[in-house]
């Protein structure tokens, strides 16, 4: 598995409760802007419509060599989960405060993947409590450092 795009944004938005590795249905020119590494997923979110999960907001430049039936940069594209799995997502995605979000796109066997995530939205205190978990976890390494 090799990670192509991440949505940094998303560890330090949301409370990551549930993860779920899915397909996602692609287009040629599609597929070849995402190798050369034109995505963008930081304002993508997933939904569940009509028995199925979209994701939305994903941003894939055009194709460079592509012709007039290159793709639409912005659209919304189907993912690929068994029926139980879209079940599972639509139940936790009916609560309040709780939202679908792609965390990454990765390749496994020579497949686009995307990585979704049951997510619950942080307030203020809790991206600050991160903050400085991760300042005193680095002031540690450093202290740990400097006695080797």
């Amino acid at each position: 598995m090799s990670i192509i795009i991440t949505n940094s944004k998303a560890r330090h938005e949301y409370h990551i409760l549930e993860k779920v590795e899915c397909g996602i249905v692609l287009r040629g020119t599609e597929v070849k802007s995402i190798r050369s590494g034109k995505a963008q997923i930081s304002d993508a979110f997933a939904r569940v419509e009509q028995g199925q999960v979209w994701l939305h907001q994903m941003h894939i430049d055009e194709y460079g060599f592509g012709n007039i039936h290159n793709h639409a940069p912005k659209g919304k594209r189907r993912l690929l989960l068994n029926r139980s799995e879209i079940r599972r997502l639509a139940e936790s995605a009916t609560s309040k405060g709780v939202t679908l979000v792609p965390l990454d796109l990765h390749w496994r066997n020579n497949r686009v993947k995307v990585s979704l995530a049951v997510c619950k939205g942080k307030v203020d205190f809790d991206k600050r409590q991160d903050l400085k978990t991760r300042e005193a976890d680095r002031e540690i390494r450093r202290a740990l450092h400097r006695r080797e």
